[in-house]
Formats: structure tokens, sequence, C-alpha cells
């Protein structure tokens, strides 16, 4: 009987845990939905939902794991297509969105004031991608890093610092998100593929940093694309290759 009694209480202690952890647990279904009616949300211009078709937002933040209650920072967030979405989503379920790296002015006083972004601030003001000298940045503990089309800005070097430290500021178990336009495998730089990277060098260096390759998804492959033009050609625009990939800080 005192055996079979333990056994009992160790299996309803187990049960308890398995229970209080999956109330706590995220729920991805419903921050798909909070991100959705985001994206409907009236401070998105006509332009930026135009292009939702190609640049596929819900499903990116699904692939990346985005969780309605995460501190998550955006780098270069540019006139802000992403954190009009991003920022409502978490501003308004105990997230926190935190952007940097060459922050405008135009995006300060134009997108962090707009509803629904209360949640957001600005760090590291000196540091921009033309700008990326060893450094840290000045909060860290996020639980997610994304980056969109920045990566092929910097030099070898810059990009080396920044990856640095954004495997610094996440926590274990945090995801750095890449999406960029493709370069071909080894072809080297010159002005028309300037704005593109090569994937396979973007995951060696990012494992060389320390992260982990969780995954790619091809939801923006374009195999019409040929690689070689500047990624603002006229019908290349909007329209170019891109790798989207996922890394783990271990």
């Amino acid at each position: 009987m005192k055996t079979s009694s333990l056994a009992f209480k160790a299996t309803l202690a187990c049960a308890l845990t398995l229970a209080t952890g999956a109330s706590y647990a995220a729920d991805p279904a419903a921050t798909r939905a909070k991100i959705a009616m985001a994206l409907q949300g009236d401070i998105r211009s006509e332009a930026e939902v135009a292009r939702d078709a190609n640049r596929k937002p819900a499903e990116v933040l699904e692939f990346f794991g985005l969780e309605d209650d995460m501190k998550v920072l955006e780098i270069s967030p540019a006139t802000g297509y992403w954190s009009k979405f991003v920022g409502p989503t978490l501003c308004a379920n105990g997230g926190e969105l935190v952007v940097s790296v060459g922050v405008s002015a135009d995006y300060r006083s134009g997108v962090m004031s707009l509803p629904g972004l209360g949640c957001a601030s600005a760090i590291n003001d000196d540091i921009s991608l033309g700008n990326l000298p060893e450094f840290d940045f000045s909060e860290d503990n996020f639980d997610m890093v994304l980056t969109f089309w920045n990566l092929h800005n910097p030099s070898a070097e810059g990009r080396a610092n920044l990856n640095k430290a954004v495997f610094d500021s996440l926590k274990s178990g945090g995801i750095y998100g890449v999406v960029d336009h493709t370069r071909r495998h080894m072809q080297p730089t010159s002005r028309p593929v300037g704005r593109r990277l090569d994937p396979v060098l973007v995951i060696k260096e990012l494992l060389d940093t320390g992260f982990e390759f969780v995954d790619y998804s091809d939801m923006h492959f374009h195999p019409e694309e040929d690689l070689s033009q500047e990624v603002g050609t006229p019908g290349v625009r909007g329209a170019t290759d891109r790798f989207t990939l996922k890394f783990r800080k271990p």
C-alpha cells in the first residue's frame, strides 16, 4: 500500500505540473488572431496593406514563433511597416517592442506615437547600419529579435558586431528571425547584387556567433527571379527572392 500510495502521489504531482504548465503555455491560435486584427488596424496605410500579399507578415511571424507577451527587439524598423502590427499585438498583451539601429526622427515622431504602440521604445541612438562597431544593446533579456532586409547593408565586420550584440541581448532559447534578399551562393559582390546576401554565408556567420540554426521557410521563394538585378529595379522591386531563416540562442 505504501508503494502504491507513493506512486499515486508522484503521478498526481506530475499531472498537476503538466496542468499548471498548460494553463500558462502560449496560445499560438490566439496570437495569430491578434496579429490578424492588428493587420487590419487603421494606423496602417493603403500602401503598407498592399505589400502584405508579397511580404506575408502573418505567416512570417507565425514561422518565427511570435507570442503576444514577448519582449521583442526590431532592428532598423525603417518607416514602421512591421512595427505597426507587431507593436499593437505586443502592447495590448503585456509584451514590449524595442527598436534600435538607425531609428529615424520620422519613425520616432510618426510611428512610436501611434495608437497601440505605447509599449514601444528606442535604444542605442548612436548605432546605425553604417556605424556598427563592437557594442552591446542597452537592454537585454529579449525573447525575440527581428531583422527584415537589413543584414545586407553592413560590412562583414559590422554584421559580425551586430550579430554578436543580438546574441548577447537574447535570453537563452530566444529567437533571431532574419529575412533578406537572396544572392546566388558564392557570387562575388558587385553593384547589381550589393543589396543581396548569400543565405549560406548568413547561416555560417550566425553559427560562428553561437546560434543554433532552427529552420528555414520558402514562403518568399520566387523561382522566376534570376537573382542578378538590383533589388530596386522596376519589375524586381517588391518581388525579389528572399530567404527566411530562424535561429535560436542555446
